[in-house]
């Protein structure tokens, strides 16, 4: 009996050894994350308006540019921008429209990669759930945060062994946004745009 005993203590002690605090899992998601910073980062971003339903967006980020996916009504919508201008091709129309770079409207459309950095600056953060792949946290804006467009709260869910973000989610003004499929690796092709691609296309240039 006092070995069972000996040994449940072990076992219990053992696991309190090796759990890992919300702070040290999210600091290692960030040194994981940093690894890649050159590489470019891919995901998914779902927007969801009331009365409106979700919308989604495959994004690919490297530096500057940036390429932004999504099917609305059957119709396929690309665009490609960079710091001073934005490309976007419509398939119904089969035609790109060339103007001036939209900053507020393509962050609107493609997330945020830097909202995965610093949070334990502005959140107090507990872990709600944990699973044998995964760590599923919560993120309370901490009342000594400055940052006064930050989120009131977040879910975070990061995957044991990479330690990589398996998705973010966050309400602002009732719309709620959510980054999933996160993975790295990102070609200067894939944020170019080019018109050979696009055989008979139509080209307006509203710049």
């Amino acid at each position: 009996m006092k070995k069972t005993i000996t040994f449940l203590f072990a076992m219990a002690f053992a696991a309190m050894t090796f759990a890992q605090t919300p702070q040290e899992i999210i600091s290692r998601m960030e040194e994981e994350m940093s690894k890649h910073e050159n590489d470019g980062i891919i995901m998914t971003v779902d927007v969801k308006i009331p009365l409106f339903g979700t919308m989604s967006t495959k994004t690919y980020a490297l530096g500057e540019k940036l390429r932004l996916e999504a099917t609305m009504m059957g119709i396929d919508i690309i665009t490609w921008s960079d710091e001073t201008t934005e490309w976007e091709y419509n398939s119904k129309k089969n035609e790109v429209e060339i103007k001036k770079f939209d900053a507020a409207k393509v962050a609107e459309e493609s997330g945020d990669a830097e909202m995965f950095s610093g949070i334990t600056d502005d959140y107090d953060v507990t872990i709600k759930k944990e699973t044998e792949d995964a760590w599923y946290m919560v993120c309370k804006k901490s009342k000594t945060s400055t940052d006064k467009d930050a989120p009131k709260s977040m879910d975070l869910v990061v995957a044991k062994g990479t330690y990589y973000p398996k998705s973010l989610s966050a309400k602002m003004s009732g719309v709620t946004m959510t980054m999933r499929d996160i993975s790295f690796g990102v070609t200067e092709r894939q944020v170019t745009f080019h018109i050979e691609d696009y055989p008979g296309i139509t080209v307006i240039d509203k710049r």
